[in-house]
């Protein structure tokens, strides 16, 4: 049997690792999740998360560098200017990554009383789902009826 073809390419033009560059760390997606939640300020994500002050600071100025948030300003009375954070078209991407998460871990981490959070279809209030599918609608049962090829950024290993 001959071994995968992926190792005749280099893995430095490799997706994955260029995303989980910006968003790999436990602290990016407790961001994001307050994000998804409708979290919208710093001390209530701070509070909520457990995040040191400078390291959510750190995780909120990144993502804003990445396009992933936007900063819109804000001043409640007799305060000072203030930011909250909002997510962008691309941050909004970023959900089925976070589902992802959150459905694999309601699998393999939930205490015995379930998972703290369910998902909801805000139209009918059905559960929701990830499905993973080809481009002709065919709904994918695992990762083995997936077959990776090169893509056209893939690069032969010298």
């Amino acid at each position: 049997m001959r071994p995968s073809w992926a190792l005749d390419y280099d893995t430095a033009t490799c997706s994955i690792a260029a995303a989980l560059a910006i968003v790999g760390e436990r602290s990016t997606f407790l961001v994001l999740r307050e994000a998804f939640n409708g979290i919208r300020r710093f001390d209530d994500m701070q509070r909520r998360t457990g995040l040191p002050r400078q390291v959510l600071s750190n995780r909120l100025s990144r993502l804003v560098g990445e396009g992933i948030l936007r900063k819109v300003p804000y001043r409640e009375e007799g305060q000072r200017p203030r930011a909250e954070y909002r997510l962008t078209d691309k941050g909004i991407e970023l959900f089925p990554v976070l589902v992802a998460l959150m459905t694999w871990g309601d699998k393999y981490t939930a205490g015995s009383d379930g998972p703290s959070v369910r998902l909801t279809h805000s139209g009918c209030t059905a559960p929701v789902a990830l499905e993973l599918a080809c481009t002709a609608g065919h709904v994918l049962a695992s990762a083995r009826e997936v077959t990776p090829l090169p893509g056209p950024g893939a690069r032969r290993v010298a």
